[in-house]
């Protein structure tokens, strides 16, 4: 990644073109792209300028037309300047978009609102984000791996795979706090749990950085792309960040997404800690998304998206940065994110009902199950590692001792269940390959 080329200075540009405006204001009247794209200096100078105008006068126009409905917000820069945005068409679009697909005007998704699946996709989501999250910070654990330890409950062996536990536990904390106000002693408890026994200063873990402490975003090659607020500021900037974060629709209306993504950017901004600052401005992203009711965020990821295309995920930062403050770049970016993601949920719900409905249907016409066996099945295919006891199935099914053992020896005689000994008993569980070995079952 390259630090991107800042545009002219807006106000001499303008003082020197202000003759030219009366011919340049018709002749950009109706200019492409404009509707669908929002060009950073650094991609507008190497594109063909529109006839007639120049590359400078060109980005003139775009930042005169830039300037309606320009919104400013409580976070400033180091020199006291603040960040500002604006919401294109094409934005409020992707905000309906995420509005309508998000949670917060979806009553139901099946099969996520059924109590016997929700654990299944919370976990998948929860797996993903943690391990996405934590590589995208420098994490060395291949996902198989990572996944591994995860459901096994395995302990991390190296600091990357403790960078991926703390971040799957400090995400199951985020759902359970989502009700909560945000606090600068809730931020610093979260970078806690996000850093614990994965910093070289183990001392900087849920405490802000101190002045003696240098911190810089920079390249292997000794390129600095930002450095933040010096450390002096840094408690009342956090305070500042939190009533953005808590501020009520009474106040002066942000769109909550829109605060969401302005959260994530203005930690990531100040970066208080000394390391760590990424996942937790991630998950501070999570905490106002689902504090603002877009339920279905427990269910997604947005760090496998990042992971992927990490490089348009700096330039957002330097864009918004080397722009005027202007925050409307990562806000665009990171909309898109979301909107990626959410499809990608809504997909994978879709494919995985129906794989189940044709692992279903398989099971009813060739497996030769009695009526009691494919209720089992059935619900273990919802339930990966659950536990089956003989005398659990007797119970339910007011049936002999004999014919509960028969059936789940049945089961795991045709490889459908795990037949394991706990202490004196037989117990059976149900292999998280379920599915699979249901389609190669003849």
């Amino acid at each position: 990644m390259k630090l991107p080329q800042p545009p002219p200075p807006f106000h001499p540009l303008f003082e020197r073109l202000l003759p030219r405006l009366p011919k340049i204001l018709p002749i950009s009247g109706n200019l492409p792209d404009r509707q669908r794209r929002y060009l950073h200096w650094n991609e507008l100078r190497f594109r063909p300028a529109p006839k007639g105008l120049s590359h400078e006068e060109w980005w003139l126009v775009e930042k005169l037309a830039r300037q309606t409905g320009r919104r400013t917000v409580e976070l400033n820069d180091k020199k006291g300047t603040p960040f500002s945005f604006v919401v294109p068409e094409f934005v409020a679009e992707l905000l309906h978009q995420i509005d309508r697909d998000g949670g917060t005007l979806l009553q139901s998704v099946e099969p996520v609102t059924d109590p016997d699946e929700r654990d299944r996709y919370v976990i998948r989501s929860l797996m993903e984000e943690a391990i996405t999250s934590s590589q995208l910070e420098g994490a060395a654990v291949t996902r198989e791996v990572a996944k591994k330890m995860l459901a096994e409950g395995r302990r991390p062996r190296d600091r990357g795979e403790q960078m991926i536990v703390n971040n799957f536990v400090t995400m199951r904390r985020i759902i359970e706090l989502k009700t909560e106000p945000l606090t600068p002693e809730l931020v610093l408890s979260i970078h806690r749990q996000i850093s614990e026994n994965a910093l070289d200063k183990p001392d900087a873990a849920g405490r802000l950085r101190r002045a003696d402490e240098t911190v810089e975003v920079a390249d292997h090659y000794g390129t600095v792309f930002h450095l933040p607020p010096p450390a002096a500021e840094l408690e009342k900037r956090l305070q500042a960040m939190c009533r953005f974060a808590n501020a009520t629709d009474g106040e002066t209306f942000i769109h909550p997404v829109l605060r969401a993504i302005i959260l994530h950017f203005w930690l990531a901004y100040d970066h208080p800690f000394v390391d760590g600052n990424g996942r937790t401005a991630r998950a501070l992203f999570y905490w106002q998304m689902l504090h603002r009711e877009y339920w279905l965020f427990e269910f997604i990821s947005i760090s496998q998206f990042l992971r992927i295309a990490p490089v348009p995920y700096g330039e957002a930062f330097l864009h918004t940065e080397s722009d005027d403050n202007d925050l409307t770049y990562f806000i665009i970016h990171q909309a898109g994110v979301i909107r990626r993601a959410l499809i990608e949920l809504h997909d994978y719900i879709t494919r995985k009902s129906r794989e189940t409905r044709t692992t279903l249907k398989l099971l009813h016409e060739s497996t030769g199950l009695n009526h009691r066996q494919e209720s089992i099945i059935t619900h273990a295919l919802r339930h990966p590692n659950h536990i089956y006891s003989i005398v659990a199935h007797q119970t339910l099914h007011g049936i002999a001792y004999a014919t509960a053992r028969a059936d789940l020896l049945g089961l795991a005689g045709q490889k459908l269940l795990d037949q394991r000994k706990s202490g004196k008993a037989l117990v059976f569980v149900v292999p998280v390959d379920l599915e699979k070995r249901l389609r190669e079952l003849k």
